[in-house]
């Protein structure tokens, strides 16, 4: 039988795994999102600007929120960490920046997905960058939530 020094030094080796695998995970998505943001700051400033529509426009600033609300959330976690530093508050860390995380990541699905949306229906017309909006984000959606979230449940029914 393990002692209780041994249990919480258990659960103590799981956190920290944890949230080395969180920051991963943080560190694999961040790239994607300074990318984005980058050349959503540099748009403007291209001389074709001026040749967008209002709809172009307003889809162009809800893809730069939807890109800044992403790297708020990413971001957010290492920001808790350092002020709760040692504050042995590691478990709530690891739940809360799991939700951060998530709530970032749909928020990159949006902002790229909107991407998509803003340049096709610059370069094509109307019908098609909706189709493609739609066809990307259900893309990130299976893949960034959907399975993830059915294998989940059929874990916890499984038990």
């Amino acid at each position: 039988m393990p002692t209780p020094s041994q249990i919480s030094e258990d659960a103590q080796e799981r956190r920290n795994r944890q949230l080395g695998e969180l920051l991963q995970e943080l560190r694999v998505a961040m790239p994607g999102v300074q990318i984005l943001f980058a050349f959503l700051l540099a748009v403007p400033f291209n001389q074709r600007f001026d040749e967008t529509t209002t709809f172009q426009r307003d889809v162009y600033l809800i893809v730069l929120l939807c890109t800044a609300v992403a790297a708020a959330f990413f971001i957010a976690p290492t920001a808790y960490h350092r002020i709760m530093f040692e504050q042995g508050d590691k478990r709530r860390l690891i739940r809360l920046s799991t939700g951060m995380a998530v709530v970032g990541l749909a928020a990159l699905a949006l902002a790229m997905s909107g991407a998509i949306l803003l340049v096709t229906d610059f370069l094509f017309d109307r019908t098609t960058a909706w189709i493609l909006f739609a066809a990307s984000l259900g893309v990130f959606v299976t893949l960034w939530f959907v399975l993830g979230g059915v294998r989940r449940a059929y874990k916890e029914l499984s038990q």
